[in-house]
């Protein structure tokens, strides 16, 4: 849980201990500190996997309402959605072999909820960020290796989509931060509609974060 002094009065807030998170928000160009939130993460009869990503995401920023008494308060949630089923986080080492199982060579749907809370406004929104991600054709002893090292165990999915040495994904199309965690250009949006607008846009520091150059960040940002 958060632990963040109630005197401090921080302009940023990440309402997530995510260390892909942190690592893109930085690439804001934004001083922030990290107020992580406890939230279940059940899905409710009936709901879709976007409906499903952009509540979670209100609910993580509204928990860190209970620990800041102003500044700006971010979150996100990111769910992976394979024939309509939502994959979350696996139970443990043999949930995470049968999702990367029924991933392999195959084409899921990635949704990112990311919401912006202004504190002293009471202002707050909800952008969805929606990627297609096609996994390559690995191979069982890959997913043991994979699975052994512990990393997929808290990821949706069961996978993280920038781990070196497993590579799952073949391709993506949509915004790679999203796959990630956190869609900067959506959330790029959200800061300048609640008044802190970067410096710049975000496309030129995640195009180096990631290695390749977006193709719908300015389809996002129009």
């Amino acid at each position: 849980m958060c632990a963040l002094n109630s005197r401090e009065q921080p302009l940023l807030i990440l309402a997530s201990g995510s260390p892909r998170r942190r690592d893109l928000l930085a690439l804001l160009g934004l001083p922030f500190v990290v107020c992580p939130t406890d939230v279940e993460e059940v899905n409710q009869a009936g709901e879709g996997a976007a409906a499903m990503a952009m509540r979670l995401s209100q609910a993580k920023a509204r928990a860190a309402l209970a620990y800041v008494q102003s500044g700006i308060i971010v979150a996100a949630d990111t769910l992976v959605c394979l024939d309509g089923r939502v994959l979350g986080k696996p139970t443990g080492s043999a949930e995470a072999v049968d999702m990367l199982r029924r991933l392999r060579a195959r084409l899921h749907i990635v949704f990112s909820g990311v919401t912006v809370i202004a504190v002293q406004l009471g202002w707050e929104r909800t952008a969805l960020a929606e990627s297609t991600v096609r996994m390559r054709d690995y191979s069982d002893e890959e997913i043991a290796a994979y699975v052994a090292s512990g990393d997929p165990l808290d990821k949706a999915g069961a996978y993280a989509f920038q781990h070196s040495g497993f590579a799952p994904a073949s391709r993506v199309v949509g915004c790679y931060a999203s796959v990630m965690g956190l869609p900067l250009c959506h959330l790029y949006r959200l800061l300048c509609e609640a008044g802190l607008a970067p410096a710049k846009t975000p496309v030129d520091a995640c195009n180096r974060f990631n290695r390749r150059t977006c193709d719908v960040a300015l389809e996002i940002l129009r």
